[in-house]
């Protein structure tokens, strides 16, 4: 039988849950506090997996797969962090999930701001790695999408150059020796994922993916975790966001857009006092008006 690049790695359990008209794969091991892992666009739960293995401790891992992606079903409606954030929540309800801590990367880590600042009471804490949302949405950000947007419909139209095209590009995402494998799985599922690549960095350029005010209000612990080799989700654009809320804690680390893939020693020592120093820690109570 032909492998499944997408079955769960050993000591994982692969699950599924309908969300809203959706169905959303996920894979999970471990037992203790939840852990909820959102990857970035055209990327999938495998992103996680060396990670939930490395990382040892009471934890319950939950690695989702976006829609469209991984093994998870086509969404009714266009990607977008706004979109992730509400599938995510209806996720949390549909596992029962108490006060998870979210590690998203990406649009992951905007769907994770998102969803904390709508829902302060239910989210333990914040990983972010390479969050988007935290630069403004300007003219420059605007068409830097609008040129992506288009590259990636010619990969949905399945041209002959889009697979060496994306290739290339992808070097500069993940770029370290760690990151290889991942990377050359990406690439291999290049047109199967440009619909959702095409539709996600369309809804970048639109006023909502500025999420600065929405992390400037985040009340849990929140950890970023940044690439510094990261060429479009850049750490300079972000600074003047990550000032807006004193109690975030900044670690920089080598690569191109994930740390706990390209720089994973450093990243698991930072991820692992983080999780020791809120592991114990309750849900924020609700604001008072």
């Amino acid at each position: 039988m032909p492998h499944d690049p997408h079955a769960p790695a050993a000591g994982w359990r692969l699950d599924h849950v309908d969300v809203d008209g959706t169905t959303l794969a996920y894979a999970a091991r471990g037992d203790g506090i939840p852990i909820v892992c959102l990857h970035a666009t055209g990327h999938a739960k495998e992103d996680f997996s060396a990670l939930g293995d490395r990382v040892a401790g009471p934890y319950r891992w939950i690695a989702v797969d976006w829609p469209g992606q991984g093994a998870s079903g086509r969404d009714h409606r266009p990607a977008s962090a706004t979109r992730y954030a509400e599938l995510l929540a209806r996720l949390l309800d549909a596992l029962g999930l108490d006060a998870p801590i979210l590690l998203g990367n990406s649009i992951g880590g905007a769907a994770a701001i998102r969803c904390a600042a709508d829902h302060p009471t239910r989210v333990r804490a914040l990983v972010l790695a390479n969050p988007g949302g935290l630069a403004p949405v300007d003219a420059p950000t605007r068409a830097f999408c609008r040129m992506m947007t288009a590259f990636f419909r010619a990969g949905t139209r399945r041209r002959r150059w889009f697979r060496p095209a994306f290739a290339l590009y992808y070097r500069t995402v993940l770029a370290a020796p760690g990151a290889h494998a991942r990377r050359a799985a990406i690439v291999a599922g290049g047109y199967d994922v440009a619909p959702v690549l095409a539709e996600a960095w369309a809804s970048f350029a639109r006023p909502e993916a500025d999420l600065r005010r929405a992390f400037a209000g985040l009340r849990c612990p929140v950890l970023l975790a940044w690439a510094t080799g990261d060429r479009v989700v850049t750490l300079g654009r972000a600074r003047a966001a990550i000032a807006s809320l004193p109690h975030a804690e900044l670690h920089t680390f080598r690569g191109g857009h994930a740390a706990f893939l390209e720089d994973p020693a450093a990243f698991d020592a930072a991820l692992g006092g983080f999780l020791d120093r809120v592991g114990s820690a309750g849900v924020p109570k609700r604001r008072q008006a």
